[in-house]
């Protein structure tokens, strides 16, 4: 018995000192409050302008779902994994529970604001500021509501929540493309890198004024092998890679996640009671794209939902659109029918196996700076 104590431990010292973190208990955050773009928008931009169409949630929710994938984003993913509910967005008003936290993102959201309508470029008109009024006003709203008690207490978090959430970002990659659509060279998308990355680290400031002290950043992804930007802005045949990525608009994503890297560590530093975790998604999306075939995936640049070229992408008939024939809708642009084994969904988002690897990547911590589990994000 004597010597079975000691050899328990002695496993834990040195679990201990490979990792001292690893002995520590999970975080157990109470709520989630996202920021973001389309990556993890849970309905937003549908409780906005019009819920994305069917087959967008066709493999998990049945019906659409706010998101535009065939299912579950990265971000349904994170909530499983700490035991809370999926996210509502803060836009939808039928059925909302934010209980738990709230999501405030949109898809077609940009850091810097748009100086464009929807209509005109994509562009969301909620971009990453407006998101943080809507959580200012969240917070402060939330509990004179909550205080009236009822039903509203269920519906609503505690005030004690906002200061032990955890605080996700995924937003950046509209404001490359943005570039990118007004024919701006690598050089010229750099120059504005800086004003974008500033207004980032803004946003994270006001939420740690908020009591945010947990935060979990995710850089932004390889551009250069998304179906959408290598259709609608093709590069010469020089500038693409072994596996049919546009080396160029790769390196506007490199360069960005690597200031964006920078400014994770100068916020550490100026905000000494927070817990920032850095996430390289760029490397995982990456790995997934070029070693599809050997993960078993299938056509990594070609989108499951989509219609006709190349890419099987139309910026003009996208995944859902229909068109009247005598009288009877038609659609035009369907899912494949071996969604389970794709890559991209609709040429700019991934489908739901794609996030569900994507997310198991993430979870671990290997590719997170530090490097730790989800559930110890809390851990200094």
């Amino acid at each position: 018995m004597k010597s079975q104590l000691l050899f328990i431990k002695f496993v834990l010292l040195a679990s201990y000192l490979i990792h001292p973190r690893v002995c520590l208990p999970t975080c157990n955050f109470p709520a989630i409050f996202n920021f973001g773009d389309s990556n993890s928008d849970t309905g937003g931009l549908s409780a906005a302008f019009g819920q994305a169409p069917y087959p967008n949630g066709q493999t998990f929710f049945h019906s659409p779902s706010g998101r535009f994938s065939d299912g579950r984003l990265i971000i349904d993913f994170v909530a499983e994994e700490l035991g809370l509910p999926y996210l509502t967005a803060f836009l939808d008003s039928i059925g909302s529970n934010f209980s738990h936290g709230a999501n405030f993102a949109t898809a077609g959201s940009t850091i810097r604001p748009p100086n464009t309508t929807i209509s005109q470029s994509g562009a969301s008109p909620i971009s990453l500021d407006v998101q943080l009024v809507q959580f200012s006003d969240f917070l402060t709203r939330s509990q004179l509501i909550r205080n009236q008690g009822r039903a509203f207490k269920k519906l609503l978090p505690r005030k004690e929540y906002f200061s032990q959430a955890l605080y996700t970002f995924d937003i950046g990659q509209n404001d490359l493309v943005t570039g990118l659509k007004l024919n701006m060279t690598n050089d010229q998308i750099k120059a504005y890198t800086p004003d974008v990355l500033n207004q980032y680290s803004n946003a994270i400031r006001k939420v740690y004024l908020k009591g945010g002290r947990r935060f979990w950043i995710h850089n932004t992804a390889p551009i250069g092998c998304l179906p959408y930007v290598l259709d609608r802005f093709p590069v010469p045949a020089s500038q693409i890679d072994i596996h049919g990525c546009a080396i160029s608009r790769n390196e506007i994503a490199r360069f960005f996640n690597s200031q964006l890297k920078r400014r994770v560590v100068e916020l550490r530093k100026e905000l000494s009671k927070a817990e920032i975790t850095y996430v390289d998604i760029y490397s995982i999306k990456l790995t997934l794209i070029t070693q599809a075939k050997k993960l078993g995936f299938r056509y990594p640049l070609m989108a499951c939902c989509g219609h006709g070229g190349k890419y099987n992408y139309n910026k003009l008939i996208k995944c859902g659109a229909k068109v009247m024939v005598k009288g009877k809708e038609i659609v035009l642009a369907k899912s494949c029918n071996d969604v389970s084994f794709r890559v991209s969904w609709d040429g700019i988002h991934f489908t739901e196996t794609a996030n569900s690897w994507i997310f198991r990547k993430i979870n671990g911590g290997a590719f997170s700076d530090p490097p730790l589990p989800l559930k110890f994000a809390c851990t200094r």
